[in-house]
């Protein structure tokens, strides 16, 4: 292998050349304390940064093995030597100065979430890769030799010893990061052990600072359980903590307006993932396969059976295998939730501001009006019951003007001042005292059993382009499926694309980017070629992940920073949303 003093050497002997000279130095270099590694050099000052990645063995990490020896204690190691490298590159990153993005020197900037990304690995000996991303310096478009020297050689090394070097200080932070994550492990493994969907510690600030902020609010007032709704859990490392649990069934939040509604459904949907400490809600856990619902005008719906809700169409469509380019509200929130049960949910999370009204509830008044049998969907309020009965399928829904689901609720939830109050007995006598019986009973209906294939425009969208024809005597050369991301709004693989503003529990632009390449496997390995069932064709993807690590997604032969994964669920809703 290659020494420090060889890739300074080579730096001095393409000093001021023409910039595509920095090619020559990719490879691997024994840097004393890691090993570096270019694996991918810029064609240009101005284009998407170089590549590289540094390499410790276990020895020279120093991380001890009683931190890594669990998955999920693995990635809360990872997660914290990400964050460690992100603020010690940020204090040295443009030191060197030049033209286009000279001088960059970054990874991974993770949110509050703490998700597995492809920005580090740690072994189960403790060896680390921790991935980067460096702005070659230029003057103009020529090498600048001693300023990449400085940064290879000098900043880097620096970062590496700060970051990632296990000292007593990093001991200690990792090790809370890790105690962290044993505590929401146990409360997950509670959550089905107990018969719950949710957990809100007591003291955790579910308020944003803003609309746009994932910082808690300033002065926001703590969560305090309704005393019939607490429950205690035992952690392994915080001990004895109390805090609300939202039992299976149906539970109905409701509340005046601006008084923390959705602020708690938010915290709920987001409670998929975990969160660091001083996230304030670090231990608001919920089902982890749990999926936020909302209606979706205009999205495509590709052969789904929204029978249950949706039925007998005045043109004579089949709602068995409803397909449309364009659906309506409640046409696309039918398809939603029989596409979230494909896809293993079995929590619904559900606020009425978002929702399709007349999928949600039907008046009596409306009743009247226009006779049952001229309505083709059966709203939801009379088929959420039943799903919970015969299903098991539990719902929550947060209510600001609707009373219809009262009398399908288990329990009830007031939040006034961002304070719930258990009211559900209150509601109970409210239905009783305005002769409120039970919902319109609905027609019957069976679930979906049987897993629909990819939808086809995927397949056909994502075909491979024709191979290129290659030099005399060379086989035709493989063309490259491309790949287009634009961060939490939507991505491209090949002719195709998925809109995913809507699927609102993509929290963080690197899901996004995995999720594109994930798709781009898929084609590539013909999983897409509808012969298998989309829930087969999911559970291979993230089984090769989960089996061979980021190498799976590796689209230019090299592992890259910039991929989370997202869950399993998110895969489906792009599937689903597909459009060619």
């Amino acid at each position: 292998m290659k020494t420090e003093r060889d890739l300074r050497r080579q730096l001095e002997a393409i000093d001021r050349r023409g910039y595509p000279a920095y090619k020559s130095l990719r490879g691997a270099y024994d840097m004393g304390d890691f090993t570096l590694s270019i694996d991918r050099v810029q064609g240009d000052p101005f284009a998407a940064p170089s590549r590289a990645s540094v390499k410790l063995s276990a020895a020279q990490a120093g991380i001890p093995i009683d931190l890594v020896d669990a998955p999920h204690r693995r990635v809360a190691v990872e997660d914290s030597l990400i964050r460690r490298f992100a603020r010690e590159a940020a204090r040295v990153s443009f030191s060197v100065h030049g033209s286009g993005k000279s001088g960059l020197i970054a990874t991974s900037d993770p949110g509050p979430e703490v998700l597995a990304r492809s920005a580090c690995e740690v072994g189960a000996d403790g060896s680390v890769i921790l991935r980067l991303e460096v702005g070659f310096p230029a003057r103009g478009r020529t090498v600048e030799a001693r300023g990449l020297a400085r940064m290879l050689c000098e900043l880097v090394p620096a970062c590496v010893e700060r970051a990632l070097v296990c000292d007593r200080r990093a001991r200690v932070e990792l090790g809370r990061a890790v105690e962290l994550a044993d505590d929401q492990h146990a409360i997950r493994d509670e959550l089905e052990r107990r018969g719950l969907v949710a957990f809100v510690a007591d003291g955790s600030v579910l308020p944003r600072a803003g609309g746009a902020s994932s910082a808690p609010m300033e002065d926001a007032r703590p969560f305090a359980s309704p005393a019939s709704l607490r429950v205690e859990l035992d952690l392994p490392h915080r001990g004895r903590v109390a805090g609300m649990g939202i039992r299976r069934g149906i539970t109905l939040i409701v509340g005046g307006g601006y008084h923390g509604k959705s602020t708690l459904l938010r915290a709920l949907q987001e409670g998929v993932y975990d969160h660091v400490a001083g996230d304030g809600r670090e231990l608001v856990i919920t089902d982890a396969a749990a999926v936020k619902l909302r209606a979706e005008d205009g999205r495509p719906v590709h052969a789904v059976n929204v029978s249950p809700f949706i039925a007998c169409l005045p043109d004579g469509r089949d709602t068995s295998r409803f397909s449309t380019d364009d659906a309506s509200g409640s046409t696309s929130q039918a398809a939603s939730v029989i596409e979230a049960l494909e896809a293993g949910c079995r929590t619904l999370l559900v606020d009425e501001d978002t929702s399709a009204t007349n999928f949600m509830v039907r008046d009596a008044l409306m009743e009247a009006v226009v006779a049952r049998e001229s309505e083709p969907i059966t709203p939801f309020v009379e088929r959420v019951r039943d799903m919970w009965e015969r299903s098991g399928v539990s719902c929550v829904i947060v209510a600001g003007s609707s009373g219809a689901f009262f009398t399908v609720a288990d329990t009830v939830v007031q939040m006034e001042r961002y304070e719930p109050r258990d009211i559900t007995d209150r509601a109970r006598e409210a239905c009783r005292a305005h002769g409120v019986g039970a919902a319109c009973a609905a027609r019957p209906y069976v679930l979906p059993t049987s897993f629909r294939p990819v939808p086809d425009v995927v397949r056909r969208s994502c075909a491979a382009p024709p191979a290129r024809r290659g030099r005399k005597g060379e086989a035709p050369r493989e063309e490259r499926l491309k790949v287009r991301v634009r961060g939490l709004d939507e991505f491209a693989v090949g002719a195709g694309m998925a809109d995913v503003r809507a699927i609102e529990q993509l929290v963080d632009p690197e899901q996004t980017a995995a999720l594109a390449q994930l798709v781009r496997v898929a084609a590539r390995r013909g999983l897409l070629d509808g012969s298998r069932a989309l829930a087969d064709v999911v559970a291979e993807l993230f089984d090769a992940v989960r089996t061979r690590g980021w190498s799976v997604l590796a689209e230019h032969g090299e592992v890259s920073c910039g991929l989370a994964l997202p869950r399993p669920q998110e895969l489906f809703a792009c599937l689903n949303r597909w459009r060619g």
